[in-house]
């Protein structure tokens, strides 16, 4: 009965260190990675969020600009015709 206890027992201690070695293991591997990425993700030409998101406003600003001036251009040239019919 006291040998089964220890049997038990020492294949639970194998178990936790086998559990502690994976468990590092998995650290080492999900470090690795990362730095992996970041170093593919360097080499790549991307744009932070903040920048895209500058540049978005930026286009969104010149979109209704440009919907303004068209607009505008439009009542000109609706004078201009009303100017040479009349």
């Amino acid at each position: 009965m006291q040998s089964d206890n220890r049997i038990l027992d020492d294949m639970a201690k194998v178990a936790t260190g086998a559990l502690g070695s994976l468990t590092g293991l998995r650290s080492e591997i999900e470090a690795k990675v990362q730095q992996q990425l970041e170093r593919l993700l360097s080499k790549m030409n991307l744009v932070s969020r903040e920048e895209f998101e500058t540049m978005k406003s930026v286009a969104q600003a010149a979109r209704e600009e440009q919907i303004k001036l068209e607009r505008r251009l439009q009542e000109i040239e609706a004078k201009m015709a009303e100017k040479s019919v009349g």
